[in-house]
């Protein structure tokens, strides 16, 4: 395998863990299924602020019964790297959500369209910088942000996302 190895989990959950280079991330996983890793499980991405973002494939060997994780870290300057589509057909659905939520690009996958949101929705909700219009629509339950308490003051005002439109504005 390319790249250097830790352990994630513990015990019997424990499962070697890649990370590779962004340029090396199909090769890593067609050599991954090469030594018997046959079943692609999920992939996903973590937005790992202010870097990039780590995008992540979790492949099982069902005649041996144990797993592995590929991790490569991207940019958030350029978030895109290479599909995998052609190593197993199933990551065509977690490329087009993962793109879809995080914005990065699969080059090579050539359907990258919507798949979960209204084709006019504009942004990407999973990234850490999008603003949930909920938190501005209502109050949040508990304490109003996080790290804050009723004897505190909030250390920020509350950011309307773009579209929507001032409470005080609101027809009556």
């Amino acid at each position: 395998m390319i790249g250097e190895v830790s352990e994630s989990g513990g015990g019997r959950f424990a499962r070697p863990t890649y990370d590779v280079p962004a340029d090396g991330w199909a090769e890593a996983i067609e050599t991954a299924k090469g030594e018997g890793y046959d079943y692609f499980d999920w992939l996903s991405a973590v937005d790992e602020l202010p870097g990039g973002f780590m995008v992540v494939v979790h492949l099982w060997s069902i005649a041996q019964k144990k797993g592995v994780l590929i991790r490569a870290e991207i940019p958030r300057s350029a978030p895109a790297i290479a599909s995998i589509v052609g190593i197993y057909a199933g990551a065509a659905w977690h490329e087009r959500e993962t793109h879809e939520m995080f914005g990065i690009g699969f080059t090579g996958h050539g359907e990258l369209k919507p798949l979960l949101l209204p084709e006019e929705f504009e942004g990407n909700p999973l990234r850490k910088e999008f603003v949930l219009a909920s938190r501005v629509a209502k109050p949040w339950p508990g304490a109003k942000e996080p790290g804050e308490s009723e004897h505190t003051v909030s250390k920020r005002a509350p950011m309307r996302p773009p579209g929507v439109p001032d409470p005080n504005e609101w027809p009556k």
